[in-house]
Formats: C-alpha cells, sequence, structure tokens
C-alpha cells in the first residue's frame, strides 16, 4: 500500500504543478496584445495635404477689406478665371467672404475617386464660417502636386453673437468648419508594399525586448527564420513575392499576440499642470526623507495717533505690522528596500503632501541616488 500512497502523491503533486504552469500560460495569454496594435508597416502610412480657398455665402460675418487684403485680391483672381472682369476703380467688399486653409490626410492605399473628410479654418478676420460654403480648392502634398479637390457646405459647430451695447458671446470655435467627405482624392500616392521579398514592421514603442518577442512569435507561427529584429524598434519580415498572397499573409501576422515587455521605470512630471504620473516599476532606495513647509503671514493695520485737545500736535498715522511664522512638523518618513510604487504614494499621502511637494520629494530622492527611476519633466 505504501508505494501506490506515494505514487498517488506524486501524481497530485505533478497534477498541481501542471494547473499552475496552465494558470501562468493562461495569464499571459490574457495580457499578450496583437501586433497590429504595438506597431505599424513601413511605408504604409497617412499623408497630409493643405490648400488654400474662399468660404462665400457668409451673413455679413466675413473678412473686413483694410485687414484682410488677400481675400479681395484672391476674389477678383477666381472672377477672373471665371471670365468675369471687375472694372477699374470699382471697389469690392467682400464682407460674406472669407479666406480659408483647407487641411486633411490622404489615408494609406487612397484610390482616385474616393472621398476623405477635410476641416477648414479661417486665416483671416472672419466672425463666423457659419453657413458659408467652400469654393472648388486645390488640396497639394508635401511635393506640390495636387492629390485632391475640396469643396462643400461646411458644418461649424460653434456660434458667435453681438449685440448693439457692445456685448458679445461665443460658443465654441465659429472660425473652423468640417466637410465630411468634402473631398475627392484625384491621384494616389505610391506604396512600397508591393516591393521587394520582405516589409518591416516598426514598434509604436521602441523596446528591444518587445521586438525580439514579436520576432520569436512571428517565426513560431510562420517558421524559424521567417522574421528577425534589427534594432530596438523594427522587425524585418520575409513576404511573399506574389503580391495577391500578402494581404491574407500580413493579415495573419497582425493578429499574432505577443507579450509586451514592462515600460522602463519612469516618472512623468508636467511642471505646468503639477501633474505627476508614476511607473509601476519605480523603485527606492533605503531613504529617510523630511519634509516640512513654513508659513509666513503678514497681518498690516494703522493706529491713529491723537494729541489731546490742548496740545499743539497734528492727528498722524502709524502703520502697524503682525508677522507671524508657522512650521508643520511630523513630516519624516523612512523608505524601506525595495519600496514600490504603492508604498510611496501612501506614504506622501499620510504626510498631506501635494503634488509641488510630491515633485519636491522626487527631486531630492534622485539627486540622493535613491530613486531607480528616469525623472522627465514636460
Amino acid at each position: 500500500m505504501k508505494p501506490y500512497k506515494t505514487d498517488y502523491l506524486i501524481s497530485s503533486i505533478f497534477r498541481s504543478l501542471l494547473m499552475l504552469v496552465l494558470f501562468i500560460m493562461l495569464s499571459g495569454v490574457v495580457q499578450a496584445e496583437r501586433i497590429k496594435d504595438l506597431s505599424s508597416i513601413a511605408g504604409v502610412r497617412s499623408n497630409q495635404l493643405l490648400g488654400y480657398g474662399l468660404v462665400v455665402g457668409l451673413n455679413g460675418s466675413g473678412d473686413k477689406v483694410n485687414s484682410s487684403p488677400f481675400t479681395k485680391q484672391s476674389l477678383k483672381t477666381m472672377l477672373a478665371n471665371l471670365g468675369i472682369v471687375v472694372p477699374p476703380g470699382v471697389s469690392i467688399k467682400p464682407k460674406n467672404v472669407a479666406a480659408v486653409t483647407v487641411h486633411a490626410d490622404l489615408p494609406a492605399f487612397a484610390k482616385p475617386g474616393q472621398k476623405i473628410d477635410i476641416t477648414v479654418s479661417s486665416i483671416g478676420d472672419a466672425k463666423s464660417l457659419r453657413g458659408g460654403s467652400l469654393l472648388m480648392t486645390p488640396l497639394k502634398g508635401a511635393n506640390g502636386k495636387i492629390y485632391a479637390m475640396a469643396q462643400g457646405n461646411l458644418v461649424v459647430g460653434g456660434l458667435s453673437a453681438a449685440g448693439a451695447d457692445g456685448s458679445k458671446i461665443t460658443i465654441n470655435n465659429p472660425s473652423v468648419g468640417r466637410i465630411p467627405s468634402g473631398a475627392s482624392v484625384e491621384r494616389s500616392v505610391p506604396s512600397p508594399f508591393a516591393d521587394g521579398n520582405s516589409f518591416t514592421i516598426n514598434l509604436n514603442q521602441a523596446d528591444f525586448t518587445t521586438a525580439r518577442r514579436l520576432s520569436e512569435s512571428i517565426n513560431r507561427a510562420i517558421g524559424p527564420g521567417t522574421s528577425h529584429s534589427i534594432d530596438g524598434i523594427s522587425i524585418v519580415v520575409s513576404a511573399p513575392l506574389d503580391v495577391s498572397q500578402r494581404v491574407s499573409y500580413l493579415s495573419m501576422i497582425e493578429n499574432l499576440e505577443v507579450v509586451p515587455d514592462e515600460a522602463p521605470a519612469r516618472i512623468i512630471i508636467n511642471s505646468r499642470t503639477g501633474t505627476v504620473v508614476i511607473s509601476s516599476q519605480v523603485r527606492v532606495s533605503p531613504a529617510a526623507v523630511s519634509h516640512g513647509s513654513m508659513t509666513v503671514t503678514i497681518s498690516e493695520s494703522t493706529d491713529v495717533s491723537q494729541p489731546n485737545a490742548f496740545a499743539a500736535g497734528t492727528t498722524t498715522t502709524i502703520p502697524n505690522s503682525d508677522l507671524t511664522v508657522e512650521e508643520s512638523g511630523q513630516r519624516m518618513f523612512l523608505f524601506d528596500p525595495g519600496v514600490t510604487l504603492d508604498e510611496v504614494v501612501r506614504a506622501v499621502n499620510e504626510v498631506g503632501a501635494g503634488p509641488s511637494d510630491l515633485v519636491a520629494i522626487l527631486e531630492a530622492l534622485k539627486q540622493a541616488g535613491a530613486l531607480r527611476a528616469e525623472l522627465v519633466v514636460i
């Protein structure tokens, strides 16, 4: 019976260990992320487009002639292109016209005839673009070529109104509007997606460990030697020579799951808003911190010196200052070895330190060499 009990005990321990391993593996899968959420394909990107145009049909809220002369010049040029010659000496007052810039993002693989959204912004002194229509405006890329043509009625979320007595109310921003599907693509941008026998995957955030794990994940799914990391952000993956097979091939790869490595220990301090963000990997070496605040209060009062009735003196005022200094106590706390983020925050909260106090404590710990993290001030 003893050997049977021993075998049964060993089998139970083995099953327990197996369950523990499976639990750890399942926990890792839950934390995994798709490759498409961690990276992008080199060369598959959007391109920025920019154009200059005119918005017409405004209800007297357009540009003024004196402060925006380019609006008047643009209107004359447009009329001349349409065959209308403005007689000399005739003054154009385009109070219903506004000069605007039009910008948009041209998505990757966009083909001629497709529609894209555009944003229209006033560059003159127009009060509002509400109710206006954008006239045909060419949108150019950085190389000066026209890639889209924009035109349509604006959707403006802002509102501005003024009274005769000078009172004024403004809601949101009435000088910026959008036109959904307001531009037609006229030219496609060449993409290197179909060139060569490989493509490159770039991580959104550089990390050598994540790059290695991503390459290993692809090699396990496709085959050894399919991919290799060239640095902490780029992974080169072999691709089929047949272009028609690359879409399904890349679709399979981008849906593979990878467990990204944890971010490095870093503390981000926003000096303008006082916001402090501490990553989970921050550690503090043994250190004692004493932090206190001193409050100085000065109150001013005036005393009046009044001579008696038969004296020859005059009434005078005498300034009187009351100075009070207060210093809070019990501000010392101790960090043990390997203190984690939770303990740092708890210790700072217990002494009632605010954001500015926390920044001072973190900077002092960094200078003392007790803070195991990168301190970044933005």
